[in-house]
This record gives C-alpha cells, structure tokens and sequence, in this order.
C-alpha cells in the first residue's frame, strides 16, 4: 500500500521520460520542471535536481526562484554541476541548494541521492524535509484552507468533492494563466490511465455549479481553443 508520494524535479528532459518507483510504500514520482515552477500540485515532499545551466535560465538563479515560491520554499534542492569545480560548488550552496553532484544525472543517480539522504537523516533521527504547505490561497473572493481541505466564496463553504478542490486549488495557485485541458489532467496527476480531454469540461461545469450555488461568479473563464483561466480579481 502506497502511504506516501516522493516528487522528483529535474531541470532536464530527464524528468519527463522516467516511470514511478514504489520502495518502502513511498511512490516516487519524477516530472521536469522550468521557471515558472511546478506544472502540477504539490503533495508530499519535493525534490528538485537543478541543471547548472538550464534551457531559460542559469541553475543559480532557478535555485533562488524555487527557494521564493511558496510551493516550493522547503525542498531539497541538488545542483547539478557540469564539473566538480570548487567556487561553483559555493556558489550553489549560497544561492540556496542544500547540496550538489556532477552531471550527467541518470535514474539510479537520482534515486540513489534520494534513498541516501533519506537514510542519513532517518539514521540520525533528523526529520526528513516536508513540502512547507500554504496554510490558505486567496484570490480575490476565494479562499482555499489547503489544511482543512476547505473552500470559501466570500465567506460562504463552496460544496466541492475531492477532485473539485484539487481542481480549484490548481487554478487558484496558477491566476490569469491559461491553462489546456492537457496541462489540467497532468496538474492533477491523472496523466495514468489516460484521461478524455473533455472530461475537464465535466470537471469545470461541476466547479462553476459549485461555486455558483455559494453565491460566487463565474471566475474560470472559458478561452475559445485553449482552454481555461482563473481570473483574479
């Protein structure tokens, strides 16, 4: 049985190509991750392998973005470093990585990073490091107790199932994006089995009745051919 979800980010095309690993009844997830940060919500702990230089941006300066989004303010950051050089190495550690190896990365260095530093801490009766969540997301009207797993319009409960919430906090903590029915399903985590893109209309209609009937608006609005977005207020 599976009692706990490990998330793995990397910088590099790695991330989208490797399969889950279950050990210990942890499941181990890996996805890729750029400058505008996770593409999908966050639950359980995060662990991020950040190229020295990426795609968009420099490695160091990717740290110090992760280490200011909310969602990602507690992970365990690794920087990946293209030769074991000592200034980049202090370089990494004061732009916030907590560690660093040298590239290239592969599954079993990943994992074997991962399980190491778990054992060590577990070894030393340290706590291995939480996702630090926030407490509440508010956008305009809305509040959401990501704690309490509760939603308000206004002051007024938005009756939501579990997969409504989900839902809601996504776009909440994504505003005046728009977001393609292909980025919802991977957002929460439904990529396996594979899910009928309409589906999401179904998903959205249920919100929009949802928050309607406690006195709200219509915030998520549909953008013809792409999708949808949360509009702030």
């Amino acid at each position: 049985m599976i009692v706990g979800v490990i998330n793995i980010f990397l910088t590099g095309e790695l991330g989208e190509t490797l399969d889950d690993f279950v050990h210990n009844e942890l499941r181990f997830t890996f996805d890729r991750i750029g400058s505008e940060g996770p593409r999908r919500l966050i639950e359980g702990q995060v662990w991020a392998f950040i190229d020295w230089v990426t795609d968009d941006m420099a490695g160091l300066e990717m740290c110090r973005r992760l280490r200011a989004d909310p969602r990602t303010a507690e992970a365990h950051i690794t920087i990946v470093l293209e030769a074991d050089d000592v200034e980049d190495r202090r370089r990494a550690l004061r732009a916030g990585a907590d560690d660093y190896m040298v590239g290239p990365l592969d599954r079993i260095g990943v994992l074997d990073r991962v399980l190491a530093l778990q054992s060590q801490r577990l070894a030393a009766s340290a706590p291995v490091p939480e996702l630090r969540r926030m407490p509440t997301i508010e956008v305009g009207p809305l509040v959401i107790d990501t704690i309490a797993y509760q939603a308000r319009w206004a002051g007024h409960p938005i009756e939501l199932s579990p997969n409504e919430f989900r839902l809601l906090r996504f776009l909440a903590e994504n505003p005046d994006r728009v977001m393609a029915r292909a980025d919802l399903i991977e957002g929460l985590g439904k990529r396996e089995p594979a899910i009928d893109e309409r589906t999401v209309d179904v998903w959205i209609g249920r919100l929009r009745r949802a928050i309607k009937a406690a006195g709200g608006g219509d915030p998520v609005r549909t953008v013809r051919a792409l999708g949808y977005v949360f509009d702030s207020y």
